[in-house]
């Protein structure tokens, strides 16, 4: 038996013929043809159509072809917005945000973003010049003014903002005189006032100014000297009268402590002299008291003397006198007495004891 030998087909088959291959890639190359057109056809058609406003810009529409003709009042926020492509329509972009004109000759000092200008020339009241370096803050709040008043694009800087700031600088900081530049309060008042100014020539076009501050001012270096020299001989001057407003001051305060010193041992002094007035009569009032109380007691004692003697002057008073001497005769053991005669004492005739003390007068019963 032959063996009999079979192909065995490949992974997609056997392949008939190269033709094949070349259907499929031009098939694939139309397909991306195609897509790549739809696409560029989408972003032209997107770019066309609509227009971009960003978070921070106003838009606004210009319809040159039509019944509404001209620039439109309403003011387009940010999104997309439709408009008619072939110059029918214009969308024109101003910023929304906080807009900062540089005044400086030194570009490195200012802000980025920031618009930059050469320093103002200003010349002072008294004769001198000096470039003064100012930035001024200011934001559209009426777009549609400003673009009809002023212009598109950066013409609110170019033909609004600019041109009316040195004016202005220049009728307020001018004012001032050279010395008077380094007075901080009189710089900041020039500078309200130049805010005031300008308001007044651009919120009529839609533009505020919210703040004009002066920065840096530099004079040529001679007047710069100048203006140091006097400075410091003002300086002198005035430490001079400081010096003697000081001693002047120190003088005063050494009198007011002098006779503070003077008040407080015054005051003391009448305090002593109260306290010891005050002791005095405290002990004035003690023994005032006290020889009362003594007066009361003798006075009390020598009644009772007197009420005991005037008890005695009465009924029983002699007997109650016996009775004493018989307690005087209790303690006698022995006594040798006369019993006989004018004298003779006889202790039993009680009577004859009583007068002979002089108690009972002769006579009585």
């Amino acid at each position: 038996m032959e063996d009999v030998k079979q192909e065995k087909p490949g992974l997609f088959g056997k392949l008939k013929t190269g033709a094949d291959f070349t259907g499929f890639k031009i098939r694939g190359s139309r397909t991306i043809t195609i897509l790549i057109g739809m696409l560029a056809l989408i972003v032209f058609a997107y770019n066309m159509l609509f227009v971009y406003i960003r978070p921070n810009e106003f838009g606004i529409k210009v319809v040159k072809i039509g019944m509404q003709r001209g620039v439109h009042e309403e003011v387009y926020s940010s999104g997309l917005n439709f408009i008619i492509p072939f110059g029918l329509q214009q969308m024109h972009r101003l910023p929304k945000d906080i807009q900062v004109l540089e005044l400086t000759n030194y570009p490195h000092t200012a802000a980025k973003v920031a618009r930059r200008e050469k320093a103002a020339h200003i010349q002072t009241s008294d004769g001198f010049f000096v470039d003064v370096d100012v930035s001024i803050i200011y934001r559209i709040v009426d777009p549609y003014k400003v673009f009809t008043k002023i212009g598109p694009g950066n013409l609110f800087q170019d033909n609004g903002v600019i041109p009316k700031a040195e004016p202005v600088l220049k009728a307020t900081l001018g004012d001032l005189t050279t010395e008077e530049f380094y007075n901080s309060p009189m710089r900041v008042e020039k500078s309200e006032a130049a805010k005031v100014m300008l308001n007044k020539e651009l919120e009529a076009k839609g533009i505020q100014i919210e703040h004009v501050l002066v920065r840096y001012f530099n004079y040529s270096k001679e007047i710069q000297k100048n203006i140091e020299e006097k400075k410091l001989k003002d300086q002198l001057v005035f430490k001079n009268m400081a010096e003697a407003r000081a001693a002047t001051e120190g003088a005063r305060l050494k009198k007011i402590e002098q006779e503070g010193k003077m008040t407080v041992t015054v005051e003391l002094e009448k305090g002593k002299a109260y306290v010891t007035r005050k002791k005095a009569e405290k002990d004035l009032y003690t023994r005032k008291k006290n020889a009362e109380a003594d007066l009361l007691v003798k006075l009390a004692e020598a009644e009772k003397v007197r009420l005991k003697n005037e008890a005695l002057k009465g009924l029983g008073a002699e007997r109650m006198v016996g009775l004493k001497m018989a307690d005087a005769y209790k303690g006698l053991d022995l006594i040798i007495l006369p019993s006989d005669g004018p004298t003779g004492v006889n202790p039993l005739d009680l009577d004859n004891a009583l007068k002979m003390f002089d108690v009972r007068k002769g006579g009585a019963q």
